[in-house]
């Protein structure tokens, strides 16, 4: 530190390290924490389906739907489905021409 360093205690090292490795996967990172199925309702709420087409496009009830929508909502911290288009927008799962 005498010569202009810098010094990290390990606990500090340790954080950083898990900041980098957490953030790696840049943008797609966030999309990595949904389930494969929250995906897909991800997909279809982007494409302009309602609950019930979601539901009969996938074989599971609309209270099904509303429950992976309320659980990929929390996951992102989005609170209302334009803001769920955006983001699929943004993560390439649509194009905005869609």
């Amino acid at each position: 530190m005498a010569r202009g360093e810098t010094f990290l205690s390990s606990a500090i090292s340790q954080h950083v390290v898990e900041a980098c490795l957490n953030t790696n996967g840049g943008p797609t990172s966030s999309l990595q924490k949904l389930t494969q199925r929250q995906r897909e309702i991800l997909q279809l709420i982007a494409e302009g389906n309602s609950t019930k087409q979601s539901a009969a496009k996938l074989g599971i009830s609309a209270k099904t739907v509303e429950t992976h929508r309320a659980d990929l909502m929390a996951a992102l911290a989005i609170h209302d489905v334009a803001s769920l288009t955006r983001y699929a927008i943004r993560m390439g799962l649509i194009s905005p021409e869609d």
